[in-house]
């Protein structure tokens, strides 16, 4: 057998060389793009070396992919504890209010306020809503009347809180208020709804930090502290609706509806038995349009926005400090001062709070599934590693 010359053998020694540094450069010249799946290596010697860079680059979408949801789920987090924070400093803003208007021109005002703010919310989404086919479970009748529904509810619960306020704190108004939480799940059971141990550990707690927050020593409520109470119930009974006819109907348009129907029934009261002077409407200019442009227009939005991609536990945690901004504003701009006494009440309703939220359901408070959720943070760790 006759051996190529020299220049033969060292063309083919060059070509040897290059393909052996393609087949192992080829794999990480894009490493910031997968390779596509099935693709077929460009040689066969190459084929490990291929599937172990692609498990890596894998790996490293993952991580990406990760750090992107983690990321959209902090900004989530950010807003809906601006909103948590704007719905607590708006117990501040009422009592204010209360100061140079009545509670019904108050709420009328503010519910007429936050209607507007969402009519543009409503309109950006209209070319949206003609490019999908309409819903055919969501007619003018059914928005009409659930919306109505809510209003009354809303006027109700609202009309309770404000008047309340005239009679108790910021603090006891949010975290009295904020024991709806804890109501709902308990109103379920007419609903043929089976709370969980976790509601019923939540409500103990809850019932202990309102004994120690509102109970005097007689065995007494003050006015304020049991009118927060009824409107608690009412609003839990607001929240039931709304799970009733959210799949039904589009959220913007129902709470725009309700929002409309409670500043109505709010004015027409007001007419009724308050006397309604501009001079003090606008002394309350700012309280009112904090109340209605911030707490009802904005953190609705924001609460739209921010709980596409928030986790449900992180949402039920962060809204629950609304009550703790409430006593925040209350303690910072009205001087108002909780006790030992009120503050461990406090605390125990927020325990009891969260406690509802997270572990309501028996599955959630399950130990198969504590086992789940740190086991695959564990696994996570190793993976990452």
């Amino acid at each position: 057998m006759r051996l190529p010359c020299r220049s033969s053998r060292q063309s083919l020694t060059r070509h040897c060389l290059l393909c052996i540094f393609q087949c192992f450069r080829r794999p990480f010249q894009n490493a910031s793009t997968p390779p596509e799946a099935g693709a077929i290596p460009p040689y066969p010697w190459a084929k490990a070396t291929m599937f172990e860079a692609a498990d890596d680059l894998n790996t490293q979408e993952r991580l990406f992919k990760r750090t992107s949801m983690e990321k959209r789920a902090l900004k989530s987090d950010a807003l809906l504890l601006l909103t948590s924070a704007i719905w607590g400093f708006a117990f501040v803003a009422q009592r204010v209010g209360m100061d140079y208007v009545g509670p019904f021109t108050f709420n009328g005002v503010r519910f007429a306020l936050g209607s507007l703010v969402l009519l543009p919310l409503i309109l950006s989404r209209r070319s949206r809503r003609n490019a999908s086919p309409p819903r055919a479970d969501s007619p003018t009748k059914m928005l009409i009347f659930g919306g109505g529904l809510l209003g009354i509810t809303v006027f109700t619960a609202a009309s309770l809180q404000q008047v309340g306020l005239v009679y108790t704190t910021a603090g006891n108004a949010g975290f009295i208020t904020g024991l709806y939480v804890v109501i709902v799940p308990i109103l379920g059971l007419f609903w043929g709804q089976r709370p969980g141990p976790g509601t019923w550990i939540g409500a103990f707690l809850a019932a202990a930090g309102l004994y120690l927050l509102s109970i005097t020593a007689d065995f007494t409520i003050s006015l304020g502290d049991f009118l927060e109470l009824i409107g608690a119930f009412v609003w839990a009974v607001q929240i039931l609706i709304i799970g009733w006819l959210s799949p039904k109907i589009n959220p913007v348009k129902l709470a725009f509806v309700e929002f409309t129907a409670c500043s109505f029934l709010s004015l027409v009261t007001a007419f009724l038995f308050e006397d309604i002077v501009f001079a003090a409407l606008f002394q309350a200019a700012i309280p009112i349009l904090y109340g209605g442009v911030l707490s009802v227009g904005v953190a609705y939005t924001l609460q739209v926005v921010a709980q596409r991609d928030a986790h449900p536990a992180h949402a039920s945690i962060i809204f629950s400090l609304e009550a703790v901004f409430a006593a925040l504003g209350g303690w910072l701009i009205l001087d108002e001062i909780l006790n030992v006494r009120g503050f461990i009440g406090c605390a125990l309703m927020l325990a009891g709070m969260l406690l509802s939220q997270l572990f309501g359901r028996m599955e959630d408070f399950s130990l198969d599934t504590v086992k789940a959720v740190f086991g695959r943070k564990k696994k996570g760790r190793q993976n990452l590693a």
